[in-house]
């Protein structure tokens, strides 16, 4: 669990007539700026899936936040309008799998739960042939893998992997450690980052909720919208002052004397997700400081700002590049 930091002499003192954070916003906006979590079924590819939601609430544009095989179903942040800048988020984030690994011969179940332990921390990958990126051996770290259950050669499996790793890759690696083979037989993923499979809906649901909307019922659409600010709740966060707010978003570094408060865990390099204190997202940074640095240190560069989400002009001009 993290811990937050709050400098002694920073308060939030809200804004006269201000609703700007992420719950008041109603349903037209989150139409135009939000992330509707989808149950993606089998079949479809997790491209033509963001299009039918994309056409489906009438955006502009639309984003998912990690692909899954046309065979694979489960959790797929869909995000429109400004949220698809923030998509990127997710890759900075844990992702959890419930799969079926079928083996192509004989084998014992504790060996499997050995080589599992064995395949826990970092590991080489080569993707596997239909894949959207190169085919280059990259690394990825399995922070759990465990075999839940087993039907003859097939065996029901969970993995929390970071974002990138290839299943159907691991699956045949294990296959080739057991010195008879296996492959992928299906796969669920349950969680994206902090998202969890209880948030997402199907597209079916999706449409009733729009046809139900149209009709002056908007409480099911309500429920199934979500803010942008959804998808870095796993990430390390930076709370900024408002007068910080207009600078960051012309894309300056984020000085000490801008930060309110932050994660007490955050390391140099690390990614950070830079809030207002009103808890809207404004952009991703890279750490320059540690968490204590970052709360000692009476002015100095904090973060480079690498990502911004937040349209220049949202918060009055507070601040100069380089001063709090």
């Amino acid at each position: 669990m993290q811990i937050r930091l709050r400098k002694a002499d920073d308060r939030h003192v809200p804004r006269p007539g201000s609703a700007r954070g992420p719950s008041a916003r109603g349903v037209e906006e989150l139409l135009r700026n939000g992330v509707v979590v989808i149950d993606k079924p089998m079949g479809p590819t997790s491209h033509q899936v963001t299009s039918w939601v994309r056409e489906m609430l009438g955006a502009s544009k639309a984003a998912h936040g990690g692909t899954l095989d046309p065979r694979a179903t489960g959790v797929l942040p869909v995000g429109v309008g400004v949220a698809v800048r923030a998509m990127d988020s997710m890759h900075h984030g844990t992702k959890e799998y419930v799969g079926v690994m079928k083996i192509h011969g004989n084998f014992d179940e504790k060996r499997v739960k050995e080589l599992f332990e064995e395949f826990v921390g970092e590991i080489i990958q080569t993707p596997p042939v239909r894949s959207a990126v190169k085919r280059a051996p990259r690394t990825r770290r399995i922070h759990s893998l465990a075999m839940i259950e087993t039907s003859g050669r097939n065996v029901l499996f969970r993995v929390d992997c970071e974002a990138g790793t290839y299943i159907r890759s691991l699956c045949v690696d294990v296959g080739d450690a057991l010195g008879v083979g296996a492959h992928l037989q299906d796969l669920r993923r349950v969680r994206a980052g902090v998202i969890g499979e209880e948030r997402a809906v199907t597209l079916h649901d999706l449409k009733d909720a729009l046809e139900e909307h149209a009709q002056g019922d908007s409480t099911g659409l309500k429920d199934m919208l979500n803010p942008m600010e959804v998808l870095f709740e796993h990430m390390h966060n930076v709370e900024i002052k408002d007068s910080a707010v207009d600078a960051i978003c012309h894309g300056a570094d984020l000085a000490t004397p801008g930060i309110v408060s932050l994660d007490d865990s955050i390391a140099r390099d690390d990614t950070i997700v830079m809030m207002t204190m009103s808890g809207e997202g404004v952009g991703l940074g890279k750490a320059l400081m540690s968490s204590s640095e970052m709360m000692s240190r009476s002015e100095g560069l904090a973060a480079k700002t690498t990502r911004v989400f937040m349209p220049a002009g949202t918060y009055e001009k507070g601040w100069t590049s380089g001063r709090g």
